[in-house]
């Protein structure tokens, strides 16, 4: 008989699974304070686990939208490589990250990412136009050429891999699978739409938290576990769900939506550092 406990992990993983399905990042801003808060795991041990969910549930997205062919496979291989060789070192430092330290940059990042989803949602569905039309503004680095690839221009690989590095550092130390950057940064200096810079987000997240998740393995950081099985399949589950949603909602309301989620997260654990909940 399944227990309490273990349709609790399965339950807890459903979102995480979903706000990657749907919006190509964001997961992990929910992983690791349902890890740390609804399950008591310290952020030493949060970290990798999240890394894990964050990367299998991304690999089964990445295989759906890879069949589909809505990824941009050159820029996410440029993106993904850098962040498979900052990760590493992220990860050990975050180990030595104290736990309030840790719940501050936390926090802050959410309530950032979440700011800058709000505002992202306004230009989505501009994005879509400019993407299905082929031609973009002129602060766009990387541009499309006729049959709709991105050109790999110095400039433009000097972005991807700048910001690639920056995710995969975030990524080891936070525990976080980077989307929040990749999207935003795949729409601003691409003319990729909303759709279809999720889809290679998808790619990018798999590969940078293997990675990560492969380092805190070797490092005997990972807290494997009948219930971290669970939230795996949680997070399958609601992949699954997010990519059957995802071509069906609007842009705009689905970065809204989940917008007000993260930066949720990231008030109340504000709120608990600066009432000295966490200590």
């Amino acid at each position: 008989m399944v227990s309490l406990d273990l349709i609790l992990w399965l339950l807890a993983g459903l979102p995480v699974g979903l706000a990657l399905g749907l919006t190509g990042g964001g997961g992990s801003l929910l992983a690791v304070p349902l890890l740390i808060y609804a399950f008591g795991l310290a952020p030493s041990r949060a970290v990798p686990l999240s890394l894990v969910v964050v990367s299998l549930a991304s690999a089964l997205g990445a295989a759906w939208v890879l069949r589909a062919r809505q990824v941009a496979l050159r820029p996410a291989v440029v993106f993904a490589v850098p962040g498979l060789l900052t990760a590493p070192p992220g990860l050990m430092l975050g180990a030595r990250v104290p736990d309030v330290l840790f719940a501050t940059l936390f926090a802050a990042a959410a309530l950032l990412v979440g700011t800058l989803m709000w505002r992202q949602a306004a230009s989505a569905k501009a994005a879509v136009v400019r993407s299905a039309a082929g031609t973009g503004e002129g602060a766009a680095v990387c541009r499309l050429g006729g049959e709709g690839r991105l050109r790999l221009t110095p400039p433009c690989m000097l972005v991807l891999v700048c910001a690639g590095a920056v995710t995969g550092l975030l990524t080891g130390v936070l525990g976080v699978g980077g989307g929040f950057v990749i999207v935003p940064v795949l729409m601003a200096v691409t003319q990729l739409g909303i759709h279809r810079a999720v889809a290679t987000s998808l790619v990018v997240i798999t590969l940078i938290s293997a990675g990560g998740a492969v380092s805190a393995i070797a490092l005997g950081q990972l807290p494997w576990s009948l219930s971290a099985l669970s939230f795996v399949l949680g997070g399958w589950s609601g992949m699954l769900l997010g990519r059957l949603l995802a071509q069906r909602l609007p842009a705009a309301i689905l970065q809204r939506g989940f917008s007000i989620a993260i930066a949720g997260v990231g008030l109340l654990m504000m709120l608990q550092i600066l009432t000295g909940e966490m200590s």
